[in-house]
């Protein structure tokens, strides 16, 4: 995230720039935060529970077309923090802030580095804006957000601390529920009348194959609106997504007199109260819609979570058991024996994971570093599941970028099979439809940390998106 009155390089994290927040003292006036957009203002009133509300700015409107009111500006300039998404979806936000006080410290999202970011399909100069539809990007940033709002309001520490961990553990439930109820979802083809599910589409494996418009304010292409509905007309789609508060002049077209399913998406949140509980309403919402729109065949998110939840009900014979020979990113040999010695966390990702692995090795490091002194008992492992890529050169580097600690472990093809195998840990290989490079492809994988005990005896192993301090709370009763 970038602060540009701190005009900090955009490398640095936003727990960097709390250090720049003058704290508010005892007896003064309360803290004043601002979030430009219902899902952000969301999740900042959830942190902000109990302690003050933060105010909205744009509430049901179009943001590519807002303008602040003359109250809204004042509020603007008195206000301590102000969150924004950044130009691509607030355009006439961008000016604006410019001409704020310097004590405004203000807070472009787009721009926080640890995120996943991804470049608009429409034109790859720009960001595509609507990062929070991938609930991962919030795992990551909420603890940075919190960490700035304790900077700023110290003597409430404890309630954004609190809320900090409920807001994580709501978000790493629907997280398992998306990744399991969607992950091999029997379903029919979709397309968007506006381009904003690239993110989810990408964290969650769901297949949207075309749209009509990249936002509102961009005129409606004659050629691309004539292609879309020729792939509707001829039953290539069974689904037509819109969204709220977005007008779809062209949808009646396109429905072709209801041969195709309509869905309309809530990705701001339209019509829906502002506060603590609306990120969580759209989500919902949307997944939701998709899903019946899309005819779709797969265990319900319910269903999906009861399956996975607690995961000691997942059968654990045989796991960790067998022989093996790995190498590890230094060249060296790795087996089941010389393993043994310290408590084993395994992970089983790859390399080019864009999302579900630095988040997974991000929190396991963190918990680490929790235990301190007794992180020394415990051994991570990065087993790579896909090895026709994952060199030895290639996890070397992956190794230095995160954390030395970590073990970089690859192997044959078949050798990382039989090992994936005793560990009943899934992998599939996913290639996109539309591209026609072979070495550009997805892992689509069992995303748990698996812990072994200093014999190699499979003992337990924990959830995507369990919270860093839940983790090192686990791992200290292992202490001596």
């Amino acid at each position: 995230m970038s602060c540009h009155k701190s005009r900090l390089p955009l490398v640095f994290p936003l727990l960097i720039l709390g250090l720049f927040i003058t704290p508010v003292s005892e007896g003064a006036d309360s803290l004043r935060v601002m979030a430009s957009i219902k899902p952000i203002h969301s999740i900042i009133a959830g942190l902000m529970e109990d302690a003050e509300t933060p105010e909205l700015l744009i509430d049901d409107q179009i943001p590519y077309a807002y303008s602040p009111t003359e109250e809204q500006l004042a509020s603007m300039r008195s206000a301590d923090i102000l969150f924004w998404v950044g130009a691509e979806l607030e355009p006439r936000l961008a000016e604006i802030i410019e001409t704020l006080p310097p004590q405004v410290k203000v807070i472009e999202l787009l721009s926080h580095q640890g995120m996943k970011i991804l470049p608009a399909r429409a034109d790859p100069d720009q960001r595509d804006p609507f990062f929070w539809l991938d609930n991962r990007n919030l795992l990551i940033i909420i603890d940075d957000i919190a960490q700035l709002l304790q900077d700023a309001d110290p003597l409430r520490t404890h309630l954004y601390e609190r809320n900090r961990r409920n807001i994580l553990s709501r978000l790493s439930r629907i997280d398992r529920e998306y990744e399991y109820g969607y992950r091999g979802m029997k379903a029919g083809l979709g397309i968007q009348y506006f381009d904003t599910l690239q993110y989810f589409e990408q964290a969650y494996a769901l297949k949207i194959i075309d749209h009509v418009a990249s936002t509102p304010g961009k005129e409606v292409d004659t050629a691309e609106l004539l292609k879309v509905r020729e792939k509707i007309v001829n039953g290539e789609v069974t689904c037509l997504l819109s969204e709220n508060g977005f007008p779809a002049r062209h949808s009646e077209l396109l429905m072709n007199k209801g041969s195709v399913n309509h869905g309309e998406l809530n990705s701001l949140g339209f019509g829906i109260k502002a506060g603590p509980h609306l990120y969580f309403e759209i989500m919902e919402h949307n997944t939701h819609v998709i899903k019946r729109c899309l005819k779709a065949e797969s265990q319900t998110a319910e269903t999906a979570t009861k399956t996975i939840i607690p995961e000691r009900a997942v059968s654990i014979e045989g796991i960790g058991g067998g022989q093996y020979i790995l190498t590890d990113h230094m060249g060296r040999l790795v087996t089941k024996e010389s393993m043994k010695g310290k408590y084993q966390i395994v992970y089983f990702g790859y390399t080019f994971c864009p999302d579900i692995c630095p988040t997974s090795l991000q929190i396991l490091f963190q918990a680490l570093d929790i235990l301190g002194e007794g992180s020394e008992l415990f051994q991570p492992y990065f087993i790579t599941i896909d090895p026709d890529r994952d060199t030895i050169a290639v996890m070397r580097n992956y190794v230095q970028y995160y954390d030395e600690r970590l073990i970089g472990v690859t192997g044959s093809v078949e050798m990382i099979e039989r090992v994936a195998s005793q560990f009943k840990a899934r992998y599939e290989k996913v290639v996109e439809e539309d591209t026609t490079d072979p070495s550009m492809y997805l892992m689509d994988h069992t995303a748990s940390l698996y812990l072994l005990d200093p014999e190699g005896k499979f003992l337990t192993k924990y959830a995507h998106g369990i919270a860093p301090e839940d983790l090192a709370q686990q791992l200290r009763t292992l202490l001596p």
